[in-house]
């Protein structure tokens, strides 16, 4: 799971698909990360720790963290919040098989739209976007299992 800062969609992300992978007792990995360093080694915004809590997902082990080249070859899915991180990411690819693990999130909510999540941090609206990651989740864990 990849945004920008790592503070507000992906640990999100994160904690929705972490809860679903426990629910169905999945042999998965979940991580997130963002495409800048900016909020390294911080704790998610208060707002989508607050968001996660009333839908019952504690995220508060989650610390910032910048993609790394390694999580290309580690992960089978790479989910980008947008555009932007999205090519960002595929800056980061140097074969075929990393760039088609790089997916946009939304795509698995609305197939073939290339939508990106709104960033609350900027223009606010948590629950909702709480409310997108939540089914994309739903949708990739129904897909994959």
């Amino acid at each position: 799971m990849v945004c920008l800062g790592n503070i507000c969609r992906s640990p999100l992300a994160e904690g929705i698909m972490e809860q679903k992978i426990k629910e169905r007792n999945l042999p998965w990995e979940v991580d997130s990360s963002g495409t800048s360093g900016w909020h390294e080694g911080d704790l998610p915004d208060r707002r989508s720790i607050e968001v996660a809590r009333t839908n019952g997902i504690d995220i508060t082990n989650q610390r910032s963290r910048q993609i790394r080249a390694k999580d290309l070859e580690s992960f089978d899915l790479i989910l980008a919040m947008d555009s932007s991180n999205y090519s960002n990411i595929l800056r980061l690819t140097t074969t075929e098989t990393q760039k088609k693990k790089v997916k946009l999130i939304l795509n698995y909510l609305y197939p073939n739209e290339n939508r990106g999540v709104p960033d609350p941090y900027y223009e606010g609206g948590f629950e909702k976007v709480y409310q997108m990651l939540e089914k994309s989740c739903e949708n990739i864990v129904q897909l994959h299992i």
